[in-house]
């Protein structure tokens, strides 16, 4: 992935999982854990788990199948959702860039660790319809011990064009992910091998399910209406040994029973619905074209929690059997959310834009059910974890054309970021949640220069500040009677503000008017993000069972490296072409608190900077056959991006060091 979105400023990537099967993007501070922080989406519809309650993105399409990748921040964002690092997203092949009824390509790809990967596609336009679809097929034994996974998706998408002014389109897609874990490292050992594995009895299963019906009617040249009818039925399950004490504890087998230990158990199940409806329209004024668009949103989601610690087989393979068939916990969380957009794009002079917006939100989200039982075996349910509340935020955006090619853009637009499921079902005997607790606000500020000059030189570059309110986080309290419970509230506050630039030159196109056969082409994409805690209190109990109050401010935010830098070029003569990538990070932390020495655990520390590069070629035969090879991670550098407390870890999760790939890729 850090290939694909190496010219976007700033992305920052968890790298942990073989062959990008799981995906965690962030920018600017925010934490990249399965993309959360962005709403993430596919051809402009929903594929997180819950976009409010629980956002993570488990599912991703394949890459082979996406036309391109839209990431769109600040204010622009505003028309999608409220979430604070924007958009992301996935735009699919669907049939209209193919000019025949019919046409099969296939892409069949081998590599190291046992990779297998085989991608086959038909698709098709006539002057009614359009259609694309693939099957893709990814197994390998993964670069660690236990690492092995596969996954099989498929896609079926069918446009058809009723009349001149009206479409309509049917999609479907269903992936299935499972991955063996092989859970995280030491410090001290990811110096060693590592390859090397301590859990051989961890898994995971992804099941995802999206559906969409999505219409376009075209009123006139002016105006037009899209809608998008869409769900998610998705499945989460892991069973793994996830011992407290982390990785240094062994898995081994239990001299009482001759077992293994038994694993835990969690399951969820994610059931959503949606309904889309967007217009926009050009009309003039003062004797200039504006562009006026609204748009409405009606969601409903359902999240089915189930989690047994401890009562899972004792066995090593992908199993979801609980011994006793009684979960401990088992809980329903739901989601209500509608809203509601405007923004205009005022043509103020024939140079100078501005684009206000606006967005209500409407959101309830409730929790209930069983979160345990006592130990006397009475069920603690939850109670009165309901939610509701309505807002709105607002945005603007200006735009002045220095030239035909240049240009000032600043915006500045209001974020949030709603409590999470798992904010509102801390463990009921260690925990109390605050019944006041506050959503997360803030918002977004950017100014910045670009454009491009002739066809040689493209550079944008800007500066931008995030502010961070009503961060969610635990504090420990002591009861009258003596005791400690953990107090899950607001904490405080924190902001970051830094710079994004991305230049790209071809040397050929700038210093030569005439064709030719060769061509290069280089860019450099860097950002520089200062990301900290304002006022943020922590109260923590000392060895002396004494509580202890400090403030984390000044202190950076965890996993906000404050340099990444992406460079390459791309070399091409004739049919052939190079293409090199070096893609540096600096380090990070992984806790709030700014830990330097590694935990015995490796669950908090540094996460130090590092430096990959990767080379690839590709020979095109001809515009139906090409052939393509690569190696990635060249120096085969050790690094981690990540410290995990629980799944997929825990400890340290290495990156995978030096693979390669070949790949012959085919159209019929």
């Amino acid at each position: 992935m850090r290939q694909i979105v190496a010219k976007v400023p700033g992305i920052h990537i968890w790298e942990s999982d073989g062959s990008g099967i799981q995906i965690g993007l962030a920018a600017r501070g925010l934490s990249p854990n399965r993309s959360w922080e962005f709403n993430v989406r596919q051809n402009g519809y929903d594929i997180a788990a819950d976009p409010f309650g629980y956002p993570e993105a488990y599912y991703n399409p394949q890459l082979q199948a996406v036309q391109r990748i839209e990431i769109v921040r600040g204010q622009g964002a505003l028309q999608y959702g409220p979430q604070f690092g924007g958009l992301v997203n996935y735009i699919l092949r669907n049939g209209s860039e193919i000019s025949k009824k019919f046409e099969f390509e296939t892409q069949q790809t081998a590599g190291s660790n046992g990779l297998i990967n085989s991608y086959n596609a038909i698709g098709g336009k006539t002057a009614k319809f359009h259609y694309y679809a693939f099957f893709d097929h990814r197994n390998a034994d993964g670069y660690r011990q236990n690492s092995k996974y596969y996954t099989n998706s498929g896609f079926g998408t069918f446009t058809y064009r009723i009349n001149k002014k009206f479409t309509v389109t049917t999609e479907v897609m269903r992936s299935n992910i499972r991955s063996q874990q092989p859970g995280g490292l030491t410090d001290a050992q990811m110096q060693g091998d590592i390859k090397q594995s301590f859990r051989s009895r961890n898994w995971f299963d992804i099941t995802w399910t999206t559906a969409a019906v999505i219409g376009n009617y075209d009123f006139n040249e002016h105006s037009r209406l899209n809608i998008k009818l869409f769900g998610i039925w998705g499945d989460r399950n892991s069973v793994g040994y996830i011992p407290g004490g982390g990785i240094i504890v062994a898995d081994t087998i239990n001299k009482s029973t001759n077992q293994y230990n038994a694993r835990n158990v969690n399951a969820d199940k994610y059931r959503n619905a949606g309904l889309e409806a967007r217009f926009i329209t050009d009309y003039s004024l003062f004797n200039s074209k504006q562009t006026f668009s609204a748009g409405v949103r009606l969601y409903k989601g359902g999240t089915y929690r189930y989690a047994s610690d401890g009562k899972g087989t004792t066995g090593t393979n992908y199993d979801m059997a609980v011994s006793d068939g009684v979960w401990n916990r088992d809980i329903d969380f739901k989601t209500t959310n509608v809203a509601a957009f405007a923004e205009n794009i005022f043509h103020l002079t024939k140079n100078f834009l501005i684009i206000p917006g606006i967005r209500y939100e409407y959101i309830t989200g409730n929790a209930s059910g069983r979160n345990g039982f006592t130990n006397n075996g009475a069920e603690i349910i939850l109670l009165n974890q309901k939610k509701t509340r309505g807002f709105v935020l607002a945005g603007i955006g200006a735009e002045y054309h220095t030239s035909k090619a240049t240009e000032i853009y600043a915006n500045i637009s209001q974020a949030y970021r709603p409590v999470q499921f798992a904010d509102l079902t801390a463990p009921p005997t260690t925990d109390i949640i605050d019944q006041d607790l506050k959503d997360a606000k803030g918002y977004n500020a950017d100014l910045g220069y670009r454009g491009k000059i002739k066809n040689y030189l493209f550079f944008d570059a800007g500066i931008y500040y995030l502010q961070y309110n009503n961060r969610i986080g635990t504090i420990v309290q002591q009861r009258t009677d003596g005791s400690f419970y953990n107090y899950r509230t607001n904490v405080g506050n924190s902001s970051s503000k830094g710079f994004e630039g991305l230049i790209e030159f071809s040397p050929v196109k700038a210093f030569s008017n005439k064709s030719t056969k060769a061509d290069a082409s280089l860019f450099v994409s860097y950002s520089y993000n200062d990301a900290q805690y304002g006022n943020l209190k922590v109260i923590t109990k000392n060895s002396s069972n004494q509580l202890v109050e400090t403030n984390l401010k000044n202190k950076k935010v965890e996993h906000a490296p404050e340099n990444i830098i992406r460079t390459g070029m791309t070399v091409s003569y004739n049919n052939l072409s190079f293409t090199g990538q070096l893609s540096y990070v600096d380090e990070s932390y992984s806790d709030a608190n700014n830990t330097m020495a590694a935990s015995a655990n490796a669950q908090n520390g540094l996460i130090p900077s590092y430096s990959v590069i990767d080379l690839t070629a590709v020979y095109k035969y001809s515009a139906k056959l090409n052939v393509k090879a690569g190696i990635n991670n060249v120096c085969n550098e050790k690094y981690f991006t990540r410290r995990a407390s629980g799944y997929p870890g825990p400890g340290a999760l290495p990156a995978d060091g030096r693979t390669f790939f070949v790949s012959l890729a085919a159209k019929f």
